[in-house]
């Protein structure tokens, strides 16, 4: 399929897939017109790059998640660096879901004084 098919299949801008593309994340084969003529498995990587990138992965973290799918179970060992990654990212979500509850308490018991502050008037 070309690469504006592509893009309307998977919501992917086509600038998103040519990145994608120059970061080996994905592949396309060049027809004699030197058109880009991707595979039908192209629209599930894509799919598999947005849920990373939704997880705030970048496109390297990302290229080696894909490398640890692409080699099958036999090979995880391998794969500890993404195992990492995944549980750096966790646990920087979690510092930053941590300031921000603290934050919001903050706002929260602000907005209350506020309040009160206003009734009395």
């Amino acid at each position: 399929m070309k690469i504006s098919e592509l893009s309307k299949r998977t919501g992917a801008s086509t600038r998103s897939i040519r990145h994608y593309e120059q970061k080996n994340l994905i592949t396309a084969f060049r027809l004699e017109n030197d058109y880009r003529e991707f595979d039908e498995s192209v629209v599930e990587r894509i799919r598999t790059i947005q849920f990373y990138l939704g997880l705030g992965l970048t496109t390297d973290q990302i290229a080696d998640v894909l490398e640890c799918n692409d080699t099958g179970p036999e090979q995880y060992q391998f794969c500890d660096d993404v195992l990492k990654a995944y549980q750096e990212k966790s646990d920087t979500f979690a510092r930053q879901i941590h300031s921000l509850e603290i934050v919001k308490r903050r706002l929260d018991e602000h907005i209350v004084q506020m309040t009160e502050m206003i009734e009395k008037q």
